[in-house]
């Protein structure tokens, strides 16, 4: 961004749009193989009452605190990482 307060350019608000649209996809990828591995097996195994309510209730609570982690967790990954001056270039001195 050119100073504080400044505008972003076109570029730096593709990077914002494509970084989103990474963090949703990977968190929703993380999200549903977490559902899957704890609901899984309840689902697709004869177990007892009891195991496969509280499978399936884990993998509903789970699922959505995975999904919301990595979102965050990849936005401020990218939000601290320093960002080529130029757009093309890798640093400053290129």
């Amino acid at each position: 961004m050119s100073g504080y307060g400044g505008r972003r350019t076109q570029a730096e608000r593709d990077a914002v749009t494509v970084e989103i649209g990474y963090a949703l996809a990977s968190a929703a990828f993380v999200a549903a193989v977490t559902f899957g591995a704890l609901a899984g097996p309840a689902l697709l195994l004869q177990l007892p009452h009891l195991a496969e309510r509280f499978l399936t209730r884990a993998a509903l609570v789970l699922a959505p605190v995975v999904f919301v982690v990595r979102v965050v967790s990849v936005l401020v990954a990218f939000r601290q990482r320093p960002q080529p001056s130029q757009p093309g270039r890798t640093s400053p001195d290129s």
